[in-house]
């Protein structure tokens, strides 16, 4: 028992950063899985996987830089590959995910970009919680809800959310405090597109791995080798 304290006192700490008003809350499911949180839960609330104890649950994703770094080549890539700005797609990840790969809602949305199942299946993902499959999906499926709504990220976003069908049946982001406040932290997140005038410069590399030739993509450029510059 008191490794178990010491453990969850350990979580708690990595988890959330200290105030000295803080409350933590803490229930066990019926199979045994110790959920924490900030909050009291009173509605279906996310819950993020904790890293190394799998018998933890937390409701506060763990963000860190490495996370973020560890990531970002398969961002750039997809990005690239489906034309959306980075910006957007690391929003999406952040308010989704906080980057943690293994988040699992309660509606059964997967991984960082938070695909429900029958999503993934039409995007061919078949790992889910494989991050470069995720990021390939999700960013597919926002090139279609951008498409769908000629270009218009606002709704593409509400669509994300709440689904097609809701935006189509209001023609308008939903009147969903969930979606608003999604679309809104997003849009935050992830800066306005209409004054976004830096132009992106990407590296592309190949490397030699396993007998493949394995595309690389990076902003920084490499210091050897062959490359070619992507810019949009």
């Amino acid at each position: 028992m008191l490794t178990r304290a010491l453990l969850a006192a350990t979580l708690l700490a990595l988890v959330w950063p200290s105030h000295a008003d803080a409350q933590i809350y803490a229930w066990r499911d019926a199979n045994g899985t110790l959920v924490l949180s900030d909050r009291s839960i009173d509605r279906p609330t996310d819950v993020y996987e904790v890293e190394g104890a799998p018998k933890y649950v937390s409701t506060t994703p763990v963000e860190s830089t490495s996370a973020r770094e560890r990531y970002e080549p398969y961002v750039l890539e997809y990005s690239t590959r489906q034309s959306l700005r980075p910006e957007l797609v690391r929003a999406v990840i952040q308010v989704e995910s906080g980057y943690n790969p293994r988040a699992l809602s309660p509606k059964g949305a997967m991984g960082l970009m938070q695909l429900m199942p029958d999503t993934a299946r039409m995007l061919g993902v078949q790992r889910p919680y494989d991050p470069e499959q995720n990021i390939r999906g999700g960013t597919r499926y926002l090139r279609l809800l951008l498409d769908k709504y000629q270009g218009n990220e606002e709704l593409a976003l509400a669509a994300y959310n709440a689904g097609s069908g809701a935006v189509d049946r209001y023609g308008k982001i939903p009147p969903y405090r969930e979606t608003r406040d999604y679309v809104r932290k997003v849009g935050s997140a992830a800066g306005d597109a209409k004054v976004s005038t830096r132009k992106l410069r990407i590296y592309k590399t190949i490397e030699i791995l396993d007998g493949r030739a394995v595309p690389r993509y990076s902003s920084e450029k490499p210091s050897s080798g062959s490359f070619e510059i992507i810019s949009r």
